[in-house]
């Protein structure tokens, strides 16, 4: 279940009451009149079942309610009550597949955002790859994978180009590609300095490295696995089961081909450097297509149960009685 917290300009707040009672699958409707003071309107809340949640943001969102007052969304993790229970039953389709778009949308837009942090998470978990390439470390390898924050862009590509908001593709790719250019040239003034002092050798990069030696050799599994890590990355996503993301992350090699790539350049290994570059061209190309693929897939899965849903009778199921 979701819980809404709405502000409504009065004079929209009948349209809104009735926006919500209309929806399949809403409960615990609540009005305060007048309670709130910026923006100034009324408070409207309601619980609604996932499944119909998104259809119901449309329909808010049509009113203009976000503009001139407030839609705030929250997840219940706990809801005991009866009615409840008969709003999910309600409404259709399963939770698990639900997909909220305007909530996809605001996550992959804070997570697409070239800040600070975001290049400082890129750098620091490229350096970390570095000491593992070179120490031929699987251990550092996916550490670096975890540390990692550049799914949050490549999931912004995919549901910009699926939701038609070239802006929001256009600035996840730019976070993407800038974060991945000062890491590979941060790492590599990095490596220059472990060179230095002693801690880096060119012949640690060119011994045998049985355990990341793949990083710069891609091949057909390369991509197969991408596009894997692709479509798992948006459906944790999407079910907002976030927990998923940690494995997507150590599953494709996009960081430590990045950090290979950069220890590569600093010692003049040209094929390396390249061969890494490869990879991590097509991982993110892998992921990409697997998450746009994965979102049409949804859409197209959802709108085919909401068909037959609304084909199919509408009354709603009573709640069941306790057992004595």
């Amino acid at each position: 279940m979701l819980h809404l917290r709405l502000i409504t300009p009065a004079d929209r707040t009948k349209a809104v009451i009735s926006a919500i009672e209309s929806t399949v699958g809403t409960t615990h409707l609540v009005v305060l009149p007048g309670t709130a003071l910026e923006p100034p309107g009324d408070v409207v809340l309601c619980d609604v079942a996932r499944e119909a949640g998104d259809e119901l943001l449309n329909e808010l969102r049509g009113l203009g309610i976000e503009e001139d007052g407030s839609i705030a969304v929250e997840n219940i993790d706990l809801s005991l009550s009866r009615r409840a229970d008969a709003a999910e039953e309600e409404a259709p389709g399963e939770a698990a597949d639900a997909v909220l778009w305007e909530q996809l949308t605001e996550a992959t837009h804070e997570e697409s955002t070239l800040t600070i942090t975001y290049v400082a998470f890129m750098i620091l978990a490229t350096m970390i790859a570095a000491c593992g390439v070179v120490l031929d470390n699987a251990i550092l390898i996916v550490g670096a994978m975890a540390v990692g924050p550049e799914f949050g862009p490549l999931a912004g590509v995919c549901t910009g180009v699926v939701q038609r908001r070239p802006r929001l593709a256009l600035r996840s790719l730019g976070a993407l590609l800038t974060g991945f250019a000062l890491a590979i040239f941060a790492t590599t003034v990095f490596s220059l300095g472990m060179d230095a002092i002693g801690q880096f050798h060119a012949q640690m990069l060119e011994q045998p490295r049985p355990n990341t030696g793949f990083i710069w050799r891609p091949d057909p599994l390369s991509f197969v696995v991408s596009l894997l890590a692709g479509m798992a990355g948006v459906l944790s996503l999407t079910s907002a089961k976030s927990g998923a993301l940690v494995g997507v992350a150590i599953s494709v090699t996009t960081v430590p081909a990045g950090a290979n790539a950069a220890v590569a350049l600093s010692y003049g290994d040209f094929a390396q450097m390249w061969g890494s570059a490869e990879q991590l061209l097509i991982n993110l190309c892998g992921i990409m297509l697997a998450g746009v693929l994965t979102l049409y897939g949804q859409k197209a899965l959802w709108r085919t149960q909401r068909g037959r849903w609304s084909r199919g009778p509408k009354t709603p199921k009573t709640p069941k009685t306790p057992k004595a």
